[in-house]
């Protein structure tokens, strides 16, 4: 799914905009937000691509949500 990922007011946060969706990135497998998981707060985990760390927000990008297990 297409999400929008940015810095707003010194925290990250995402938007999908098919679910019309903006929740703050609470926790992240790496530092650098790419190439791994972030959890959102609605519980959400979604996996990022592989980008350079110093990629400049805001951004759109290819994102895979994790199935509820």
């Amino acid at each position: 799914m297409k999400v929008m990922i940015r810095n707003a007011a010194g925290k990250t946060s995402v938007y999908v905009p098919k679910k019309d969706l903006e929740e703050t990135v609470v926790e992240s497998e790496k530092e650098t937000l790419w190439g791994g998981w972030i959890k959102l707060g609605n519980g959400w985990v979604l996996e990022l691509p592989e980008m350079a760390a110093d990629t400049r927000l805001p951004i759109t990008v290819e994102a895979r949500k994790r199935s509820d297990d």
